[in-house]
């Protein structure tokens, strides 16, 4: 216990880093926990889209969506998504939606936003549009 106290006058700002990230990996892990919106894999977005017909809603900029997308995809930027000005995507409360970005880092928020909007099966894509693309999952150009 005397090394520890030690360590600790000598190193305080290695210390308060150490229990800064401490906090940060609690705070992030029970949010997830918490979180009505859950990540998925490609393989449970895959079950969704075939047997659930979910609704994938792709928030990346309209260049990168008519580079490629999932099939069916919804294009709708985050800030249409927070002034909810979802359109189409208004009559699919009740469908399972699957929110998808560039990385999956993203799409926490803009998934949120549609819970509190009423949406009832938010889904977030684990890595986005790059893991489904890096498993060589079809995307669709264009439109």
């Amino acid at each position: 216990m005397q090394e520890i106290m030690q360590f600790i006058s000598r190193h305080p700002i290695l210390c308060i880093a150490w229990i800064a990230l401490l906090g940060a990996v609690l705070y992030t892990t029970f949010r997830g926990i918490a979180s009505n919106v859950k990540v998925i894999s490609r393989g449970e977005a895959t079950r969704l889209i075939n047997k659930e017909d979910a609704v994938v809603v792709d928030l990346r900029q309209r260049e990168d969506f008519r580079k490629g997308h999932i099939a069916g995809a919804v294009n709708l930027l985050p800030n249409e998504i927070k002034a909810n000005n979802v359109g189409e995507l208004e009559k699919h409360k009740a469908t399972p939606i699957i929110v998808v970005d560039g990385s999956g880092m993203q799409a926490q928020e803009p998934a949120n936003a549609l819970t509190k909007a009423g949406f009832e099966k938010v889904f977030v894509l684990k890595e986005g549009i790059a893991g489904w693309s890096s498993e060589n999952l079809p995307l669709v150009r264009g439109k």
